[in-house]
C-alpha cells in the first residue's frame, strides 16, 4: 500500500515577526496553498490511495472559511484517496472548529479524542485527535493490534519521548511504547523538523512542516511518500521537498567594514539562490552605529528579509584606561576584572562595558 504523509501546514498562520519587510506574511500564506496543491497533484498523478495528515493543518484562531473550502475542493479532486486527519494542538477538534462544523468531502475522516480504528481488508488505521490546545494523555497505552497480518498504521499528533514539562503538554508518547505495539508505521506530526531514516528500520516518522514557517526551520520542507509491502511489512519511505522558499541564515563579520555604505554594498553583493529567504546576522566589532531600518531602505537583494545585529562596539580599552576620567577609571577596573574572569564571564563583562559607556556619554 502506498501513502503520502504530511503534517504541520498551519494554514492562515499570521507569520508575526517573520520579517521587517511588508507583505511577506501574505506571500507565505499563498505558498501554503500552492504547496498543498502540489501534494494533491502528486497524489492524483500517482494514484496514491492514502493521505495521512498528522495535525496542525490550520491555525484555529486565524483560519478563514475560504481556506477550508479551498482544501475541501482539492480533496474532491482525489475521490479515490482516503484522507485521515489527526487534529493537533493548533487545530483541535473543539466545538467551534471547522472539523466539527464544516461539511467535509466524503473521502475525509477526522479522528476524535478517543483512539479509533478504521478497518479495511488489508490495512487497519488507528488515529487520535486533540480536543483541546493541550493533551497529556491520549490512551495510547490501551491500543491493541488485533490483526498483525494486516498493515497497521497510527496517525497522531505527538511529542515522541517528550522530556520537559512543556513537551509533556503536547501528547508525549515514549518511543519504546509505540515500538512495542507492533505498528508498521506511525505517521506523526508536531515537530517541524524532518525525522526519517535517522535509524535502521524507522517506522515512527516526522515529515516536518510542509513549508518553512520561520528561521527556526532551516532547510528543505515537504512530504513523505511511503509504501508498505503487505506481505513482508517492509516500509520504504522517501522525502520529497516541496517548499518553494527555504529559510537560511548567513553570518557576516563587520569588523573590517568602515561605513554603512560599505556594509550595504557587501550585503547587496551576496549571491543568494532564488529559493532561499535570508536572515543576515551581523557579528564582530562594529566601527559605526548600525541602523537596520536605514539599511533595509538601501537593499536591492529581495531575498534578504531580516537583519539581526549581534555586533559589539569596537573599543580600545587599553587606551581609554589611561585617561584620567570617570570612563578611564571604570575601564581600568574592568581590565583588572577581565584578567581574573572565566571564559564564560567575558561576554557579560563586554556587555557591561557597552552599557556603561553609553551611560557615560
Amino acid at each position: 500500500m502506498k501513502f503520502v504523509h504530511i503534517a504541520d501546514i498551519h494554514f492562515d498562520s499570521p507569520f508575526v515577526n517573520l520579517s521587517d519587510k511588508e507583505n511577506l506574511g501574505d506571500i507565505k500564506r499563498l505558498e501554503q496553498r500552492k504547496v498543498f496543491k502540489k501534494v494533491i497533484d502528486y497524489i492524483k498523478e500517482n494514484e496514491i490511495p492514502y493521505l495521512f495528515i498528522a495535525g496542525d493543518v490550520y491555525e484555529q484562531k486565524y483560519i478563514r472559511k475560504s481556506t477550508i473550502e479551498y482544501m475541501n475542493q482539492l480533496f474532491q479532486e482525489i475521490p479515490n484517496t482516503k484522507i485521515y486527519i489527526s487534529p493537533g494542538n493548533h487545530d483541535p477538534y473543539i466545538k467551534n472548529s471547522y472539523y466539527n462544523e464544516f461539511n467535509w468531502n466524503k473521502n475525509v475522516h477526522i479522528f476524535g479524542s478517543t483512539i479509533e480504528k478504521i478497518e479495511s481488508e488489508s490495512v487497519d488505521i488507528y488515529g487520535y485527535g486533540f480536543d483541546d490546545f493541550y493533551c497529556t494523555k491520549c490512551g495510547i497505552e490501551d491500543l491493541e493490534i488485533k490483526d498483525k497480518n494486516k498493515a497497521n498504521i497510527l496517525v497522531i499528533h505527538s511529542t515522541i519521548d517528550g522530556a520537559n514539562l512543556e513537551e509533556k503538554q503536547y501528547n508525549s508518547i515514549p518511543r519504546k511504547l509505540l515500538e512495542e505495539k507492533g505498528l508498521d508505521y506511525v505517521a506523526t506530526g508536531h515537530i517541524h523538523k524532518l525525522d526519517y531514516h535517522t535509524y535502521e528500520n524507522q517506522k515512527i516518522v516526522y515529515p516536518g512542516s510542509l513549508i518553512s514557517l520561520g528561521f527556526d526551520e532551516l532547510g528543505e520542507h515537504g512530504m513523505i511518500v511511503g509504501e508498505i509491502d503487505e506481505t513482508t511489512k517492509l516500509v520504504k519511505t522517501e522525502f520529497i521537498p516541496l517548499s518553494e522558499n527555504n529559510f537560511e541564515e548567513i553570518e557576516m563579520d563587520v569588523t573590517d567594514v568602515l561605513s554603512k555604505d560599505e556594509l550595504v554594498e557587501k550585503i547587496n553583493d551576496l549571491e543568494t539562490p532564488q529559493n532561499q529567504l535570508i536572515k543576515i546576522i551581523l557579528v564582530g566589532k562594529r566601527n559605526f552605529e548600525i541602523d537596520r531600518y536605514e539599511i533595509y531602505k538601501l537593499l536591492t537583494n529581495e531575498r534578504i528579509i531580516k537583519i539581526k545585529d549581534h555586533t559589539k562596539i569596537k573599543y580600545d580599552l587599553e587606551k581609554i584606561a589611561n585617561d584620567y576620567t570617570l570612563k578611564g577609571l571604570f575601564t581600568k577596573e574592568i581590565l583588572q576584572e577581565k584578567e581574573k574572569a572565566k571564559e564564560e564571564e567575558l561576554e557579560i563583562i563586554e556587555k557591561a562595558v557597552e552599557i556603561a559607556f553609553e551611560a557615560l556619554e
